[in-house]
């Protein structure tokens, strides 16, 4: 929380008439800290500053302190989304949200955990996503894309295995995705696909290279690669970084379809 000289200068401004109250009340929540033992401080206050939850990666982290973690954000925040998630995190966290009534959804493509306790539903916006896929393999990057953008208020359109390899398949996709606000694509091997489809369509595109190629610059490096020298205009997140994808793509379509 912020401090008291902090807050004494806030209250000074809404007593002036500088701010009225549901400002005030938005810049404290904006600066909101939730500190979990000695181990973790969790960014509570992110979503009302930035625009996009925090989001609790659970690779690496020791099972206690993920399960502290968890059950702090969601009583706190009432939700919190997980990503990395192993089988035996997702068989933990189950375990957590049936001992306190909480609501849990795994999508094991994603690796993604949702563990709310049903008081605070997602408030959807206008926003409409389209996410593509080049390969099949790419399905679980692109699943994780899809879960942020959609736990941000978005809706997402999505269409798997359309590679440039059989470019032919593409087309009925993005007729299929016309009002689209942006795209996320992603695709492994030599990453081709983000940079047809940001030659086609007159709307952002991400590229996502993901890390299902082999050989010669396999693991995602050849894709990587590709994008960045993309003669088409296109922006490009890191090797598998579905979450960052999803979340960029869903504070532009929010704000593309008018809201803030």
């Amino acid at each position: 929380m912020a401090d008291e000289e902090y807050l004494q200068h806030l209250l000074v401004r809404v007593q002036n008439g500088e701010i009225d109250p549901d400002q005030a009340l938005a810049e404290i929540k904006s600066l909101e800290i939730e500190r979990v033992s000695s181990i973790a401080h969790l960014d509570i206050g992110r979503e009302t500053r930035c625009g996009i939850p925090e989001v609790v990666l659970a690779h690496g982290k020791d099972d206690a302190h993920l399960i502290s973690i968890v059950t702090s954000y969601v009583q706190k925040s009432k939700r919190c989304i997980i990503t990395r998630v192993s089988e035996k995190n997702a068989i933990e966290i189950k375990d957590l949200s049936e001992k306190n009534g909480y609501q849990c959804r795994w999508n094991t493509d994603a690796g993604t955990m949702v563990v709310e306790d049903g008081s605070r539903p997602v408030e959807r916006n206008r926003g409409i996503i389209g996410i593509i896929t080049a390969g099949t393999s790419d399905i679980g990057v692109a699943e994780e894309a899809r879960v942020i953008a959609e736990e941000m208020g978005c809706t997402v359109k999505s269409a798997f295995d359309v590679g440039a390899a059989g470019i032919h398949r593409l087309v009925p996709v993005l007729k299929d995705m016309q009002d689209c606000h942006i795209f996320i694509v992603a695709a492994g091997r030599e990453g081709t696909l983000p940079a047809v489809v940001a030659g086609i369509v007159n709307r952002p595109v991400i590229g996502v290279p993901v890390s299902t190629g082999y050989g010669y610059m396999g693991q995602g490096r050849a894709a990587l690669a590709s994008m960045l020298q993309s003669c088409s205009v296109l922006v490009v997140v890191n090797i598998d970084a579905g979450f960052v994808a999803g979340a960029f793509a869903a504070r532009v379509a929010k704000l593309m379809a008018g809201g803030k």
